[in-house]
């Protein structure tokens, strides 16, 4: 029971109890379906991204250019789909996105592991390269018109329930997403690539003389944050029936906020998929509802400030005292 509590996940139940507690107290409309389907409903593009930010952390790197390689991914699908006037299903958008999104990703692997750059200045440079690219291209124009069914994506429901003479829907894509972490989560766990993964993050030395190897691990986490962001941008793209290039600004905060307060290690080795989902449903719980109990939605970069200084810091905090418990640091 001890060591259970003290884990990050248990913490994270505990604060979104809270949490549901104090909104809901302050305003009752909190809990009705249509907000509670509302905040699933937006913690869908944050939690696919989070899924591969964390994925890359596990390997002691990071990713900066998610939002980016989002944007990217979902404008140039939308482009090249109305271009040859795509009237087929949606799942070859969802495809060509993960694809473009892969290769970005790809970019940023190749770049940090086998010319040995720092992953933070890398995935920096491309975020402002991917943008920057996308801008100087195709300028700011939203496209509004996107390819056939691929709004339907956004707007498939999984669930519907009248209340108050109004039908609150659960998105599909909520589920898309659950499923999706319960895939990561079990070949996290239960595979050789997932064990290698925390075992260069942890300690690549070691890992290289058990025969791993560090390099295509490396950029293996990277593709598949590029093309989970794929993902996210195609979704995202649906959900708001158009094609945005210069959306998603900053968005890679609240994603780096959510996973390190999930329990990823910013130096490696550390990281869950339950962690990284609580922390995604956390973010996402304060984001939708501050407005609902009268506080001023600019308010919201406070917190995801908050939240990931407080990831950070937790971590260093009970590692200094692990190392004075054993007697490696001297208490002041």
């Amino acid at each position: 029971m001890k060591s259970l509590l003290a884990r990050r996940e248990s913490l994270l139940v505990g604060v979104i109890v809270v949490t549901i507690i104090i909104f809901a107290a302050l305003n009752p409309s909190f809990l009705l379906p249509a907000h509670v389907f509302g905040i699933a409903r937006s913690a869908v593009v944050l939690g696919l991204m989070a899924l591969g930010v964390m994925t890359v952390l596990v390997t002691n790197g990071i990713d900066i250019s998610i939002s980016a390689t989002a944007v990217v991914a979902m404008y140039l699908t939308t482009v090249t789909l109305n271009a040859v006037n795509f009237q087929g299903t949606v799942l070859v958008a969802i495809l060509v996105g993960c694809l473009i999104g892969a290769f970005l990703g790809l970019v940023n692997g190749v770049l940090v592991a086998w010319l040995k750059l720092p992953a933070l200045i890398v995935t920096i440079g491309t975020l402002t390269l991917y943008r920057g690219g996308l801008l100087a291209f195709v300028g700011t124009e939203r496209i509004r018109v996107l390819p056939a069914h691929m709004a339907e994506f956004g707007q498939a429901s999984l669930i519907s329930v009248e209340t108050g003479g109004r039908t609150a829907s659960l998105n599909m894509a909520v589920l898309v997403w659950l499923v999706l972490a319960v895939v990561l989560g079990i070949v996290l766990t239960h595979s050789w690539w997932g064990r290698y993964l925390y075992a260069i993050g942890d300690n690549q030395e070691a890992a290289e003389r058990m025969g791993v190897r560090p390099d295509r691990v490396r950029i293996s986490a990277f593709v598949l944050s590029g093309l989970l962001a794929g993902l996210a941008g195609i979704y995202y793209a649906s959900m708001n029936r158009a094609a945005d290039p210069s959306t998603l600004v900053g968005f890679e905060m609240s994603v780096l906020a959510a996973v390190v307060l999930g329990g990823a290690n910013v130096t490696g080795g550390r990281g869950t998929v339950l962690g990284t989902v609580l922390g995604v449903l956390l973010i996402t719980i304060v984001g939708n509802s501050l407005v609902l109990v009268g506080i001023p939605s600019a308010w919201q970069q406070v917190f995801v400030g908050a939240f990931l200084l407080f990831g950070v810091v937790m971590p260093a905090v009970r590692d200094r005292r692990q190392r004075i418990k054993r007697g490696m640091v001297v208490a002041d």
